[in-house]
């Protein structure tokens, strides 16, 4: 006889409240070595003489199915009965809380125990920790392998020993047993009680934040209360609400991935419950699960995914779009000139327009890998979190104004122009900074892409930033290669030099935001260190283009000239930064500030609820409050309908603001939400605003008491 150990479950910590990370590693490790201490005598030692606890409170009796047979599978029934309705055993994974079966048997030689088989659990929730638990009596099934060769003279004496947890909703006592086989029980309930393994594939993937199932459930199956108990460890969060939809015969499952999620598995097992006691257990591998799908149980709280064909053409039709928004109107100036030298001849039109093209769809696919990397890296970011650090903003500055200063002809760049020569380097360069200048704000059809990007895989991902980079591109690499399309274009001539300076203006005023911006970011004395820095980068192209005109070598003393001037820049800039302070902003609405608090108070409130997410650097927000929310008409339906108002600013980084973004399926601002009274989930408002969108509303609303208006009211 030798002994053949089973651990079903050793041990699961309490899930931790909130408490410093430190300290939750520590009590981690402190656990776990206290259950090194407590296990590895069991593992080392015979069956013990006597039990140490005793199973006084939930009785442990090990029953054989029949007779051993060489070569064949043996069933051995553990059967756990509770003295009283008020206690409670656990599943193989316990959940939140609580302790799982481990269980040792003395086998003769070759015997192999093999995975236990459980009924399915039901759920017990406390405050906020999910246990997975039995109610009444249950058993669990052990089927033993016996080798070919066996010799088997009657009915062997198996012995064994168990420990278990008994618990009531006040308190757990640990239980255990000495276990001898004996033949009886009612093994065809047992067996009928038992969720079955699934013979038909499943499969996994770990999506984002979410972990999702493909379980093939016949579309025909009864499912009134589905719910999935994933045996896997530190995988899903147990208490999160779980998502069901349905996509022909294919039930798929979404359940939120644990607070320290431990990575993806190789394979993921569990029940699934259908809610009437019932179940099945699966075993899913890696591989692809459908998306989308109709809900039929569980409040989705994630986005639902189109297919991908839609979300490539909303990523074109948005980066197209892009080229009419008002965010992107600073680089049209860069586009003009551009297209203008387009007609210069075929060849060179074709290679400005794949340059340019190459350039942009570059810059959008470097951002999106840029986001993807730093979110991986469990940073909140979203779209146009490049204007969110004052470093970039300030290179930005420094870029806007060399611009400008080059289309107002203070300078000339050699070899690669923006504005002169078609050489593909300068569309190239003029790509880079298109897309990057335009990006800051989300249009129409781009934001559902743009926030699926956040979640899909990495490639799916990649592909529809390429695709706003080329929807952004279009017009211009049509022009290239339709050559009734450049012939509509004016001919190159000296209006061309004219019209540069004309657009130096655009560029300029470009310049102007940007320094407001930079003092948004890091306060005044940041911004007026990044002018004294920029005035000695602009007083150095000065004097490059007074040497230009004279026809000297002028690089080399834009660097005695500038370097000063950086060199002070590159001290003084991180010494006088200061964060910025939460602002008022002027507004007809007093709205409040945005939190996921302040929201829920809002909603119980019974009150309809309008929010609006925004930052300094988006013309379309601004935009959208000039025309539409910041009306005289639209604060008065607000009023009357008692509309309580809230603003999200995203200017600087907001890790709650991010998250919300992401669980709302967008990646940027604006966007702008509708909560009517007692709706479960709020009406996502388009990109491009109206009065009358919102005063409609605030009138299908109803009037409200004068006591439950306003949400800025002190």
């Amino acid at each position: 006889m030798v002994l053949s150990a089973l651990t079903i479950r050793e041990t699961s910590l309490f899930r931790a409240f909130p408490l410093a990370i430190c300290a939750k590693w520590l009590i981690w490790l402190a656990a776990l070595l206290a259950a090194l201490v407590v296990m590895a005598p069991r593992a080392l030692a015979d069956i013990p003489q006597q039990a140490r606890y005793g199973d006084s409170n939930i009785a442990a009796r090990l029953y054989a199915e029949g007779a051993p047979k060489a070569g064949e599978t043996w069933m051995l029934a553990l059967r756990f009965t509770p003295k009283s309705a008020e206690w409670h055993g656990y599943w193989a994974n316990p959940g939140d809380a609580g302790q799982g079966m481990w269980l040792r048997l003395d086998l003769p030689e070759g015997w192999q125990v093999g995975t236990p088989q459980y009924p399915v659990p039901e759920r017990l929730e406390i405050g906020r920790l999910m246990n997975h638990v039995y109610k009444g009596a249950y058993t669990v099934l052990v089927p033993i392998k016996l080798p070919p060769g066996a010799e088997i003279t009657g009915l062997p004496r198996i012995t064994g020993h168990v420990e278990y947890l008994a618990c009531t909703d006040a308190i757990c006592v640990p239980q255990d047993a000495l276990l001898e086989a004996r033949q009886g029980g009612d093994f065809a309930r047992w067996q009928a009680e038992v969720a079955p393994l699934m013979s038909a594939e499943s499969h996994f993937e770990v999506f984002g934040k979410t972990v999702r199932l493909a379980l093939p459930i016949p579309q025909s199956a009864s499912l009134p209360a589905p719910h999935v108990f994933i045996q896997n460890e530190n995988l899903v969060d147990y208490a999160a609400p779980q998502v069901f939809r349905r996509s022909g015969d294919m039930l798929v499952a979404e359940i939120a991935v644990a607070e320290y999620f431990g990575g993806e598995p190789s394979a993921v097992t569990g029940i699934l419950s259908f809610g009437d006691g019932a179940g099945v257990e699966f075993a899913a591998t890696s591989g692809e699960v459908p998306r989308g799908g109709e809900v039929i149980a569980g409040a989705s709280a994630l986005p639902t995914i189109p297919p991908l064909w839609t979300l490539i053409l909303g990523a074109l039709a948005g980066g197209l779009l892009l080229n009419i928004m008002p965010c992107v109107f600073p680089i049209l100036s860069l586009k003009a000139l551009s297209l203008a030298r387009a007609g210069e001849s075929e060849a060179k039109a074709r290679s400005e327009g794949l340059a340019y093209t190459a350039g942009v769809v570059l810059a959008c696919v470097a951002l999106g890998a840029a986001l993807l990397a730093l979110r991986a890296a469990g940073e909140q970011v979203g779209w146009a979190f490049q204007l969110q650090e004052p470093g970039v903003v300030v290179a930005l500055l420094v870029l806007a104004s060399v611009i400008t200063a080059n289309f107002a002809g203070v300078f000339e760049l050699p070899s690669i122009s923006i504005t002169r020569s078609g050489q593909p380097a300068g569309a190239f360069a003029t790509g880079l900074l298109a897309a990057f200048v335009a990006t800051p704000c989300t249009g129409p059809f781009m934001a559902a892409a743009m926030g699926a990007a956040l979640i899909l895989p990495v490639g799916e991902a990649l592909l529809l930033f390429a695709m706003l980079g080329l929807g952004l591109a279009l017009p211009f690499l049509a022009l290239g290669f339709i050559p009734a399309a450049r012939r509509r274009l004016p001919k190159p001539g000296p209006w061309m030099e004219r019209f540069r300076r004309i657009m130096a203006i655009p560029m300029g005023l470009t310049a102007l935001a940007l320094l407001w911006l930079t003092v948004q970011l890091g306060g005044r004395g940041f911004a007026l260190f990044a002018l004294v820095m920029l005035f000695g980068i602009i007083l150095g192209l000065w004097v490059v283009g007074r040497l230009q005109k004279a026809g000297k070598m002028a690089w080399p003393a834009f660097g005695l000239v500038a370097a000063p001037f950086l060199i002070f820049g590159a001290f003084a800039l991180p010494a006088s930064f200061a964060a910025p302070s939460e602002k008022a902003r002027a507004s007809l609405h007093s709205p409040l500030a945005f939190s996921e608090a302040a929201l829920e108070q809002a909603r119980v409130s019974g009150q309809p609820v309008f929010v609006w997410f925004t930052a300094d650097w988006c013309v379309t927000c601004k935009v959208n409050e000039g025309i539409a929310i910041e009306r005289e008409e639209v604060r008065a339906a607000f009023e009357a309908a008692g509309v309580i108002t809230m603003e999200g600013d995203w200017t600087v980084r907001d890790d709650v603001i991010t998250r919300f973004l992401t669980a709302q399926g967008v990646a940027g601002v604006p966007l702008y939400l509708w909560y009517a009274p007692g709706a479960a989930s709020p009406e996502q408002l388009p990109q491009v605003l109206t009065p009358e969108m919102l005063v409609q509303r605030a009138r299908g609303s109803g009037n409200r008491p004068e006591t439950a208006s306003g949400a800025g009211s002190d």
